[in-house]
């Protein structure tokens, strides 16, 4: 391993669930949110998550939000028709609309472009990205990625990793219950994982890089381009490395994680995405690649002629503070840092 990827690791690897000092205690972290005038934002991309979203706000808004670690909960809606909205609103979270949110853009699916316009409407200036398909985690997942934000100023951004329960892991279903490993999914350990090694060597300790679950500042995350689809996670990681350096990220282990797991051409897709979120990151002259998006073929017996041409997001959003619809001072008078 890359010998300041490992030193990165061993002094900025934390544990969520770790005693020391109750270091992500609720208490302690209101206090230090307190003492530093900070303000925190849960935010939850969610597309068609009716079966899960409600448990994930119920759970945040009931252990956090009462505390007053939690200044506001979000959910942005992307396009959702199965009652994703009424579920999220109904568990206590202010719900948006995607399309509705004005950026000044044309809008565009994706979970990216979610994110992005979730600057547009939060007003935290900590924010925690969650993802709205968990079936098995908890509220230590917040309080584990806003820790390391709220004990160490240079700390920008916080990576979750966690283990993974899937019956498609090493070893199948036992005794009924999913297998569980620290490795990530399939996009990962066969994509992101090999990049980051190859062409980003001191980011290759960083367990899972495209994991759901993270926490930015907001002044990094209105700084950064943010790409429509999956390639948000990959392109925050290696832009916050190449701006301010390997310090500046730190990772916490969240425990167990379960999950909607995808198929493997939505996976394809997702994978497509990754590249291109790479391959324009690279040094050197930047590939020409299609800014609407470009198409995927895959082979399905099923489909008309016997092929599915699925559509690849390659789009990147400007910095949002390069936006003249973005408010950075947006009113927080009822907000009580």
């Amino acid at each position: 391993m890359d010998a300041a990827a490992r030193r990165w690791f061993d002094s900025h690897t934390f544990d969520s669930q770790s005693s020391e000092a109750g270091a992500f205690d609720v208490a302690a972290l209101v206090r230090a949110k307190r003492c530093r005038k900070q303000s925190m934002s849960v935010v939850i991309p969610a597309r068609n998550e009716a079966a899960t979203v409600g448990a994930v706000v119920r759970q945040i808004h009931q252990a956090l939000v009462g505390p007053g670690l939690v200044d506001e909960l979000l959910v942005v809606d992307s396009d959702s028709v199965d009652g994703t909205a009424r579920e999220a609103e109904a568990a206590g979270a202010t719900v948006f609309a995607a399309a509705g949110i004005p950026t000044g853009t044309e809008p565009s699916p994706g979970k990216g472009e979610a994110l992005w316009k979730s600057l547009f409407v939060s007003r935290g200036d900590l924010i925690v990205f969650i993802d709205a398909d968990l079936t098995e985690w908890g509220p230590h997942f917040v309080t584990g990625l806003l820790g390391p934000l709220l004990r160490e100023d240079a700390t920008l951004l916080v990576k979750g990793f966690y283990d993974r329960l899937a019956d498609d892991l090493p070893g199948g279903a036992q005794q009924g219950q999913p297998a569980t490993a620290p490795q990530g999914g399939r996009v990962t350990e066969l994509v992101a994982r090999p990049l980051l090694n190859l062409y980003w060597p001191q980011l290759s300790a960083v367990v899972q890089p495209l994991a759901g679950e993270w926490a930015i500042r907001r002044g990094l995350m209105e700084s950064l381009p943010v790409p429509v689809g999956y390639g948000v996670e990959f392109a925050t990681l290696t832009d916050t490395w190449s701006r301010h350096g390997l310090d500046a990220i730190a990772q916490v282990d969240l425990g167990r994680r379960g999950h909607r797991h995808q198929n493997v051409h939505d996976l394809g897709v997702m994978a497509a995405e990754i590249l291109a979120t790479a391959l324009r990151r690279l040094p050197g002259e930047p590939p020409r690649i299609a800014g609407a998006g470009q198409t995927l073929q895959q082979y399905d017996r099923q489909a008309p002629e016997g092929w599915l041409s699925r559509r690849v997001p390659t789009l990147e959003r400007p910095a949002a503070r390069e936006s003249p619809h973005y408010r950075p001072s947006l009113d927080r008078s009822r907000m009580d840092p």
